[in-house]
């Protein structure tokens, strides 16, 4: 019999990409199926301890801090062959997506990151980057998300004042909602540049 190897998925795509709605999909089929596993999230839209989606679909998580160990997490929530499922993993540190890599490895479970590549500058988060250098696929999410010029928008812009913002932290928590305090709005790679946010 061939041994069974467990995986390490980056599933990455700008903002509305479905890539939380996709995170709870999997977490549910995989329920059904009779696999253990948990679902951990780090400043979701819906607040901590929550894994929600913009359909309006949402989950119970495990609130993941910079302090969290994540060997230590898992080790002790996820029997062998079991599941983990980590939402906005962009903002994960180096040092966790290690964790989560090393868990897969040796706790032989599967672990599927859900994430933005780029933050509001189009520069790698870190966690981001250490999961594409890091996983065993990448998988490149394929819901069409565009730019109010009908081009498709890769860009995640972050919107201050009315303007596109060029600089700040790199994490300000926000929303696409205009009632947030800090939003986002998807522009394609020339938009994004020129900052130009469209006809109202």
């Amino acid at each position: 019999m061939a041994p069974v190897f467990h995986e390490l998925t980056l599933f990455h795509g700008s903002m509305g990409a479905g890539k939380s709605t996709l995170a709870l999909q999997n977490a549910y089929n995989r329920r059904q199926a009779g696999r253990p596993g948990i679902l951990l999230t780090s400043m979701d839209r819906a607040g901590s301890g929550v894994l929600s989606s913009r359909l309006g679909v949402m989950a119970d998580a495990i609130e993941v801090t910079d302090s969290t160990d994540l060997i230590t997490l898992i080790a002790g929530e996820v029997p062998s062959g079991g599941f983990v499922i980590v939402d906005e993993a962009q903002f994960l540190r180096v040092e966790q997506v290690e964790q989560v890599a090393w868990a897969v490895d040796e706790l032989c479970v599967d672990v599927d990151c859900y994430a933005i590549a780029t933050d509001f500058q189009s520069l790698l988060f870190p966690g981001s980057q250490r999961l594409l250098e890091l996983a065993d696929h990448t998988v490149a999410l394929q819901v069409e998300v565009t730019c109010w010029c009908g081009r498709p928008g890769r860009q995640n812009a972050r919107i201050e004042d009315g303007r596109v913002a060029r600089f700040g932290a790199q994490v300000a928590v926000g929303d696409t909602s205009d009632a947030a305090d800090v939003t986002y709005r998807v522009l394609c790679r020339r938009h994004w540049r020129e900052g130009e946010l469209g006809p109202e």
